[in-house]
């Protein structure tokens, strides 16, 4: 077993999975483009089915002129707190594939699991750099495609992150502070099963 971050696991893993977490209060502190490009560029060595890495990654750093365009595309709920992060990042996968061998245009099955893995290798190394990252399902994904230019067609809006220091949870309004802790997950037994599904 591996305890880190007020959390223990089953099994002994890295403390890595366990200090990665998402919390809401961030410094406000401003990130530097080669600090942020390199959590990109994590997250752009996911695995992919057949390296297709349908992943897309709009970002803003804040005090940038596209701070407030990707700030306005999360929901009000989210709004309130990551104002205070350093970068917001809509992630964004390509729905469809063309063919190499005989240029038919295909779904791409794996879309959505493939962004997916850029995403939690994008959390990961911001946890290793010493910041955080907080997935948020909770945006406006039509207004997304429209301000961001995102073909309909081809592209799907996933999510957004916020990334940035960890600030005081203090800092947060006070609906939100007694959630500012890293959460817990169920026990393994009920999300893996042997042979058969279970779930």
């Amino acid at each position: 077993m591996t305890s880190s971050n007020n959390r223990q696991s089953e099994h002994d893993i890295d403390a890595l999975f366990l200090d990665r977490w998402s919390p809401r209060a961030f410094t406000g502190e401003p990130i530097d483009e080669t600090t942020l490009s390199t959590i990109l560029d994590a997250a752009h060595w996911a695995p992919s089915a057949a390296n297709g890495q349908p992943w897309r990654f709009v970002y803003a750093r804040r005090n940038t002129a596209a701070w407030p365009v990707l700030l306005d595309i999360l929901d009000e709920s989210n709004q309130r707190w990551a104002k205070n992060a350093a970068a917001l990042v809509i992630l964004i996968s390509r729905t469809h594939n063309i063919s190499a061998a005989t240029g038919e245009r295909r779904l791409a099955y794996t879309h959505a699991f493939d962004t997916g893995a850029a995403w939690m290798a994008l959390a990961l190394q911001a946890t290793k750099l010493g910041l955080h990252a907080h997935g948020m399902g909770g945006i406006d994904r039509a207004k997304a495609m429209d301000v961001l230019g995102v073909p309909a067609d081809d592209y799907r809006v996933e999510a957004a992150a916020a990334i940035g220091w960890l600030a005081d949870k203090e800092t947060l309004p006070d609906d939100l502070r007694a959630r500012e802790i890293p959460s817990q997950r169920k026990a393994l037994s009920e999300v893996a099963f042997e042979g058969k599904f279970a779930g």
